[in-house]
């Protein structure tokens, strides 16, 4: 019976000496280090490893003095205190795991997302989220209402990049002036914001509709590396066009208006994506 017992304590998360240790406690008490060794088995090299484990989890209690005596907590008690722990585990494994499951739900989902303020409210979430890096590619006009949550960042030490449209100066950002801002507002008819966090979230669309504004929210990668990347590509030509601008507009026109209309669909060379 006795073997029987210990294996059940083992399942109880007792190594086998510190279940030989509680045994005999609990067949005599208070005993010594020495006695509760001899009497169980437990090497003397061992014994007070153990009775200190045990004492630390709370199943045995120990007397001072200049030879401590040891007494186990009552099997009743054990018991109790290991069924609350265990259901304490079950709740909170149960919580943890839904929220890993809809956070690796979300990583699959694109998320859409109505009402220009609705848009600007979620970037402000990502914004306050992001740990290493934020690019925001953004007008003026939105810029202003996204300013304060993107200066908190900044303290934080996440680093801020700004392609911006419009005259956007910041003291905490770095900000790529955009070299066609007006020509790609009127081209387009209105104003987009493209938002990527820590190069793992996106936010992306159009905000210059009101309440009919439309964008996308989504930590699926198949969107968040080529999203980030146009952006990153975007900063990259924004580089060449500060060195070389004469250059390129020797060959494509100004602000490369022929490579504008080249891939352009539409007899106008405008943009329709609103209309």
């Amino acid at each position: 019976m006795k073997e029987n017992i210990l294996e059940i304590l083992k399942n109880l998360n007792f190594t086998e000496y510190e279940a030989k240790a509680y045994l005999t406690l609990l067949e005599e008490s208070p005993l010594t280090g020495y006695a509760v060794s001899k009497n169980s088995g437990v090497p003397r090299s061992r014994i007070y490893e153990v009775l200190d484990s045990l004492t630390m989890r709370g199943d045995i209690l120990v007397s001072p003095g200049n030879t401590p005596q040891y007494t186990p907590v009552p099997a009743k008690e054990l018991i109790k205190s290991r069924r609350m722990k265990a259901e304490e585990n079950f709740e909170l494994a149960e919580k943890s795991l839904a929220e890993f499951e809809r956070s690796a739900n979300d990583r699959e989902n694109i998320w859409n997302i109505t009402g220009r303020n609705e848009i600007l409210e979620k970037v402000k979430a990502c914004i306050l989220s992001a740990k290493k890096r934020i690019l925001l590619e953004v007008w003026k006009e939105e810029f202003e209402e996204l300013e304060s949550e993107l200066r908190q960042a900044a303290k934080r030490g996440v680093n801020v990049t700004i392609i911006a449209y419009g005259d956007i100066f910041s003291d905490f950002a770095n900000v790529y002036l955009h070299y066609m801002g007006r020509e790609i507002t009127e081209e387009y008819g209105g104003r987009w914001i493209v938002f990527s966090g820590d190069d793992s979230e996106v936010v992306a669309g159009i905000v210059s509709l009101g309440k009919d504004s439309r964008a996308a929210w989504t930590m699926h990668v198949g969107l968040v590396m080529p999203i980030t990347e146009v952006m990153i590509h975007d900063l990259y030509l924004m580089e060449i066009m500060e060195k070389h601008k004469e250059l390129l507009e020797e060959s494509f026109g100004e602000n490369l208006v022929n490579l504008r209309r080249k891939f352009s669909i539409h007899p106008d060379f405008k943009k329709h994506y609103v209309d």
